[in-house]
């Protein structure tokens, strides 16, 4: 004896399954798209890590070397000490390049899962407008 069927529950039930289905199937699409993400994210990570480490020993190797030219160039003349201030300038204007560019792609990387934020962020209105 089917007691759902006697008492009319059978739509219900069948309704119930059915979202029960949808979820389980939306919960696998979040939850590849998160992995997507996160593999996007390392390698993010990864080419942030090595541009800092690049970026920085370069710059203090070729900085170094040049401000050593120069100022080995310059040291017998009376401009030398206009030489030391422009290396101190040359040295302020490459830092800054270098820090824009590592905050660009610090920014860059801080917008991780931001697809899989918004789909989450899309499924709990549709849940709320639905209870």
């Amino acid at each position: 004896m089917n007691w759902i069927s006697l008492l009319g529950l059978e739509a219900f039930v069948l309704r119930w399954r059915a979202a029960a289905l949808e979820g389980a199937v939306a919960i696998e699409d979040r939850a590849e798209l998160a992995r997507l993400e996160w593999h996007e994210q390392k390698a993010r990570l990864r080419q942030l890590l090595l541009l800092t480490l690049a970026v920085g020993g370069l710059m203090v190797v070729a900085l170094t070397l040049l401000s050593v030219a120069l100022l080995v160039q310059f040291w017998d003349s009376p401009h030398r000490t206009l030489v030391a201030w422009l290396l101190a300038v040359g040295w302020l204007l490459a830092w800054g390049v270098a820090l824009a560019a590592l905050v660009r792609v610090a920014n860059a990387a801080s917008n991780a899962f931001a697809l899989t934020r918004e789909e989450l962020v899309r499924d709990w209105r549709e849940i709320k407008e639905q209870l």
